[in-house]
């Protein structure tokens, strides 16, 4: 799902093309593509949350260091 993109392979392929719609439609599809990698992501930090937050009202210690240490490890991926 994610894509990387830079700067200098932008400007090659709209270089390339000398098309503005090209180039504009490409760069939807960067901010497109952006946005949604956005959207998935809070919406999986918010379901990790969710756990996390039943874990503390069963008490379950196990399953709250799992999902902490999930938590952990996705917030360092950025």
């Amino acid at each position: 799902m994610e894509r990387k993109y830079s700067n200098a392979e932008f400007m090659k392929v709209v270089g390339r093309r000398r098309s503005s719609v090209y180039a504009e439609k490409l760069l939807n599809e960067i901010y497109m593509d952006m946005f949604l990698n956005r959207l998935h992501r809070e919406q999986t930090r918010r379901r990790i949350e969710k756990v996390i937050d039943e874990a503390l009202d069963t008490r379950d210690e196990q399953k709250f260091h799992l999902y902490a240490g999930k938590l952990f490890d996705f917030r360092e991926v950025k």
